[in-house]
């Protein structure tokens, strides 16, 4: 597995199609989000990678500043932006009520998501999905984006939020971006 990681080492997703640069995701004030388990460009703690990397999948705390008044919801979107293909990976994606104004660890769990929490599709399923990156490949950055919303997320025409696919529903939000937040983690195998 590592030699694979190595022949792929120059092959990365970035930052192009992450869902902090799609247009109907920019909004005119920033939040700051922060973690009690890493701070932003460190690296995140075992505990909260996949477990078969020897993690427990744990979502880490996640804290931001009030948002504007007017938030309606939250969306929060988690992206491997240094995985091996043409798009980043969706490891997380949720709406959050935004009167909780912060995620205990583990409070994105699929099975027993925290109150106010609903979990949607991502990449890989849903809830939240720890680090995993390929053996060799190098350091993943994985970004922690939250927005809040004016109105709450209903969905592509002809889906709900929770069947949509993250690079379906992402696009088709219309509400009205109010703020925006960023915070990324690091882990490398």
């Amino acid at each position: 597995m590592t030699l694979l990681g190595r022949l792929l080492t120059n092959r990365r997703a970035g930052e192009t199609h992450t869902a902090w640069n799609l247009p109907n995701l920019h909004g005119p004030e920033l939040l700051t989000l922060t973690s009690r388990d890493f701070g932003d460009g460190g690296t995140m703690p075992l505990a909260h990678c996949a477990k078969h990397v020897g993690g427990d999948d744990l979502s880490p705390h996640l804290a931001w500043t009030p948002p504007p008044s007017g938030t309606a919801q939250l969306l929060l979107v988690v992206e491997d932006i240094d995985v091996p293909m043409t798009k980043p990976a969706v490891h997380c994606l949720a709406l959050v009520d935004p009167a909780s104004g912060h995620l205990a660890p583990g409070a994105l769990n699929a099975r027993r998501p925290a109150p106010g929490v609903q979990v949607l599709r991502s990449t890989i399923g849903r809830g939240y999905h720890g680090p995993a990156p390929i053996k060799g490949h190098g350091p993943h950055r994985y970004t922690f984006q939250v927005f809040a919303l004016s109105t709450p997320v209903h969905g592509a025409p002809g889906t709900t939020p929770d069947r949509a696919r993250p690079r379906t529903l992402l696009p088709a939000v219309t509400a009205p971006v109010l703020a925006r937040g960023r915070l990324t983690g690091v882990f490398e195998r």
